[in-house]
């Protein structure tokens, strides 16, 4: 019986079977007669011929969740989910179900693991570098970027320091590394629209990744002022209201008239704290569309660039 299953899901999967043959080998999982890692691999067997199956993912997340509470095999678990998804994500563009996957794992095999989420935001900089057009891979990134905003926020102060002085340089640290993954961010964007014009998913990300740090500086800045003792957890640690707020904002689409490799430098970078020159402002927003404007014959790439002016103007201008 196992090997029919085995059968069924790598050579043919139609929905109703596929779905009671992964209900069968969940039980058969559960009544230990099934190794969890054994069929791990099946799914990944499977997923080469079926990138996108619904079942397929749904029972691996099963699976997955039997390796949560081992933290001797963690790392290894993460590490093949990530190729898993990443080759799904290869084979069947803006695949929701591998990207969902991918982000169900990080967020509960390693919460609080800030150099797994660096790496990933690192890793992940050829890839959308050569899949400019997949919105799920961008949309990603942006996980990826307010789960580091998080967990930096919470990180402890110096234990040498105390009071007032251990807050000041807690909030000032803080400050420099999420200026430099935003810059980053930034200058990312900048090249790929410069070397892919007229791709919406670049213009979208790039809206996403600023309404992100001007709300998180927004956020900083009035608990810096505000409280002195106060943590600055970014648009995720405030209120309900501005959080809603914050996500409405973000979703506004803009109205349309009509490879790199990570820097192997950047966790050293990263440590040292070193402020990017140029920061990131309305101003150089504006500087940069003009450049785009004054340089560019794609009228596609004009209609986007215009569009992203209207949204800061109507956005960002009016909440600084």
């Amino acid at each position: 019986m196992k090997e029919s299953c085995v059968f069924i899901i790598i050579v043919n999967q139609p929905t109703h079977v596929s779905t009671s043959v992964c209900f069968y080998r969940k039980e058969l999982m559960q009544c230990g007669v099934l190794n969890p890692e054994k069929d791990l691999y099946l799914g990944k067997l499977s997923l080469t011929k079926f990138p996108k199956s619904p079942e397929t993912w749904i029972h691996r997340y099963v699976l997955s969740s039997q390796f949560v509470t081992l933290c001797d095999q963690l790392a290894r678990i993460i590490y093949e989910e990530m190729k898993v998804c990443c080759d799904a994500a290869c084979r069947y563009p803006s695949n929701y179900n591998a990207w969902s996957h991918r982000i169900w794992v990080l967020r509960h095999m390693a919460k609080g693991n800030i150099k797994v989420f660096h790496d990933e935001l690192s890793s992940m900089r050829p890839w959308v570098s050569m899949h400019v057009s997949d919105h799920s891979g961008f949309h990603y990134r942006q996980f990826l970027l307010k789960e580091l905003i998080t967990e930096l926020s919470q990180s402890p102060t110096n234990g040498d320091l105390s009071g007032a002085e251990a807050v000041s340089e807690k909030q000032q640290l803080i400050f420099s590394t999420v200026l430099q993954l935003f810059y980053r961010e930034a200058e990312l964007c900048s090249d790929l629209i410069q070397s892919f014009p007229g791709h919406e998913t670049l213009w979208s990300h790039r809206r996403h990744v600023f309404y992100l740090w001007h709300q998180w500086k927004q956020h900083h800045c009035s608990s810096t002022d505000g409280d002195d003792t106060g943590d600055p957890a970014g648009p995720t640690g405030g209120s309900q209201e501005q959080s809603v707020n914050s996500q409405r904002h973000a979703g506004v689409p803009m109205e349309v008239d009509r490879g790199f490799l990570a820097d192997p430098h950047d966790n050293k970078r990263l440590r040292r704290g070193a402020l990017p020159s140029c920061p990131l402002t309305l101003e150089t927003e504006h500087v940069f569309i003009s450049s785009i404007l004054d340089s560019c014959c794609n009228s596609e790439q004009r209609s986007f660039a215009l569009a992203y002016r209207k949204w800061l103007d109507l956005v960002i201008g009016v909440q600084s």
